[in-house]
């Protein structure tokens, strides 16, 4: 009898430790270690990129090789890449795209107008007749090696745009996890000791496999990567540009994918876009060559996360960039180098792709001979820690404090 409850007291015991640990389990939601345990749930190569134990990245190869998410302080850390669990956990593949997110991911452009290759030739530019090609949505990328902070993919490609013009490719890619000596050289500044941080880049290059050359007249690609991140109610996008009369350099911001922002969520003050990543309304702004710089970030003030990108922006002299609006163009390479998306509704009632927010950058549109490259480069760092701390990076990086970006979208 004393056997018997005895057991029962342990069969109790055992129980309430299970509540606990499924009690921490939800109080775990959003650390890395949890993404990190879903994604293994749906894929079936993952690649772990850790050079110090804190700073850690995933690539998914069979996602493009895309950086799903990221950490700075290991697995009990904040996860930086927005995962779109209910698509995984649904096994679907949908019809015109899969928006599986992940923080870097590889893409081509142009996406509209007479030279897209995501609308087939003489179709309406409309929802119904976009399709994202598989190439860069759903199949794999080869995972030609691996080390500790590093991991290198491949995948060949033949893609027609919307002229007929047929492109066959490679793209190679590399995604690189940044060592804290690099890090700080990349960004001009060293952030204190108390900061965490977690830096990496991807370098992806394309290369003309075919016979002929690509021309202007029928149709050029560019390298496009783009950032997709969890927003909270008190994240802004800041870009900093080139000031100057629009007479010389264009107009500072393009607005119009959308429709016009709100003012109240777009706001230019003294050479810098300040633009909401809340996630609650679907809304795109983007920078010509003439007005971009080679940095663009975003400081989420309910975490204390400043998320930094940089990429390498060519010259002043080169200002052919693929245009991807959604018409028939009167000028094609007159298209955005930055670009930052803010999702939401598409329309009242509807349900958000997410939310997330994206930090875009693009390569120069691609005139490749046959077996020429072009590539591109993209580079991501989070810092996690005080205003203060952090307020050293946004002046050095950005060229703002803090607190001048937390209060410039302040109605």
């Amino acid at each position: 009898m004393a056997r018997t409850k005895s057991l029962v007291f342990l069969l109790a015991i055992l129980a309430l430790g299970g509540c606990v640990v499924q009690e921490k389990s939800k109080l775990a939601k959003g650390t890395f270690g949890d993404d990190l345990a879903f994604i293994k749930k749906y894929m079936r190569e993952v690649v772990l990129l850790d050079t110090t134990g804190r700073s850690q990245v995933v690539v998914l190869p069979e996602l493009q090789g895309r950086v799903m998410t990221s950490t700075a302080d290991g697995m009990s850390g904040m996860s930086f890449g927005w995962i779109n669990r209910q698509l995984f956990a649904s096994g679907e593949i949908a019809e015109h795209i899969n928006v599986y997110g992940g923080e870097d991911r590889f893409w081509l452009g142009p996406e509209g107008g007479q030279f897209s290759i995501f609308f087939k030739n003489a179709v309406p530019f409309d929802l119904e007749h976009w399709f994202t090609p598989a190439e860069i949505d759903t199949e794999p990328f080869e995972l030609v090696s691996r080390s500790t902070g590093r991991a290198i993919l491949k995948k060949d490609m033949r893609l027609e745009n919307y002229s007929g013009t047929v492109l066959s490719l490679r793209a190679d890619r590399e995604v690189r996890v940044l060592e804290k000596s690099e890090a700080q050289n990349r960004l001009g500044v060293s952030p204190s000791d108390e900061v965490k941080f977690v830096a990496y880049e991807s370098t992806n290059k394309v290369t003309n496999t075919g016979t002929l050359a690509w021309k202007k007249e029928t149709g050029l690609l560019s390298i496009w990567i783009l950032g997709m991140y969890n927003p909270s109610p008190a994240t802004t996008v800041v870009v900093p540009f080139n000031a100057g009369p629009e007479a010389e350099l264009g107009p500072i911001v393009n607005d119009a994918y959308f429709g016009k922002v709100p003012s109240d969520r777009l706001v230019v003050k003294e050479g810098v876009l300040y633009f909401s990543g809340d996630g609650q309304y679907r809304s795109k702004i983007g920078l010509s060559p003439q007005r971009s710089k080679s940095a663009l970030g975003s400081y989420d003030a309910v975490n204390s996360v400043l998320t930094i990108v940089q990429y390498n922006k060519p010259g002043p002299g080169v200002v052919d960039y693929v245009n991807s609006m959604w018409e028939l163009q009167d000028e094609p390479y007159k298209g955005d180098v930055v670009n930052s998306y803010n999702d939401g509704p598409a329309e009242p009632g509807a349900k958000p792709l997410g939310p997330f927010y994206e930090l875009e950058t693009s390569s120069p549109a691609a005139a490749l001979k046959p077996g020429q490259t072009i590539s591109h480069t993209h580079r991501t760092f989070h810092l996690q820690g005080t205003e203060s701390d952090l307020d050293v990076v946004a002046k050095a990086v950005l060229g703002v404090t803090i607190g001048q970006i937390k209060s410039a979208l302040s109605k």
